[in-house]
């Protein structure tokens, strides 16, 4: 993951210059990601791809498992990050809720993998240091201020998953919902009032069963609300 560091030993490798450097093993397995999805990417795929064999994929990354790692580094690496200025804590955490979402958007193979390795890489170092200012001029102690974005990124991922993973909506719910309501009170009676009630509200707000858009726009308000009552208490 440091390959490209100063601090790196300079190395007395011989014989003839790689076609491809470690950097365009990786991007190229991100383009496969984006493509087909985290099952897309094997090292025989990525091999056939860059027209060179597997072992020589195997000479940048050692199994499969380290290029995931790569991958997400080179990602976070990348991703853009929104200047903070002398905007408040709550429009930076804003910002970098809304940075982490368009990336997991991007590259939805990121939500499956999860290894703790991750977090070793100058890429993933870069991005929870930006991150962390979020609460620069906060009485966050380091412990909190760490926990609190932690909260922060976790309803991200969970939304983003959301976001990903539901179908796009059906463009005619509306009327579907129309012919359908009537028939489905007549099946239910008086079973399950307050399901009936706040069903009908929320489908005929929303014209669909769910809105991730409206979901993840309340679940945020609500997670800034959160954190603003922890940074007001006293020290």
């Amino acid at each position: 993951m440091w390959r490209d560091s100063p601090g790196v030993p300079g190395g007395g490798r011989r014989g003839p210059k790689a076609r491809y450097s470690t950097g365009d093993i990786v991007s190229k397995a991100i383009d496969i990601a984006d493509a087909g999805g985290l099952a897309a990417v094997t090292v025989r795929k990525l091999a056939q791809a860059l027209d060179m064999t597997a072992m020589s994929v195997y000479t940048h990354v050692n199994s499969r498992d380290d290029l995931l790692v790569l991958m997400v580094d080179h990602a976070y690496a990348q991703m853009p990050k929104a200047s903070f200025g002398r905007s408040a804590w709550h429009t930076r955490a804003r910002r970098v809720a809304e940075d982490n979402l368009a990336l997991l958007c991007a590259h939805a193979w990121l939500l499956d993998i999860d290894d703790p390795r991750t977090a070793l890489g100058p890429g993933s170092i870069a991005k929870y240091d930006h991150e962390l200012r979020v609460f620069d001029g906060t009485t966050l102690s380091d412990l909190h201020r760490d926990a609190a974005l932690t909260f922060l990124l976790d309803f991200v991922r969970s939304s983003a998953d959301r976001i990903v993973r539901t179908p796009l909506a059906v463009p005619d719910f509306g009327a579907f919902w129309e012919q359908s309501v009537h028939r489905l009170a007549n099946y239910l009676g008086e079973d399950f009032p307050l399901a009936q009630r706040v069903g009908g509200v929320a489908g005929e707000a929303m014209n669909a069963p769910y809105d991730a858009v409206q979901a993840w726009e309340f679940g945020l308000a609500r997670v800034i609300a959160g954190l603003a009552g922890l940074i007001s208490q006293p020290t």
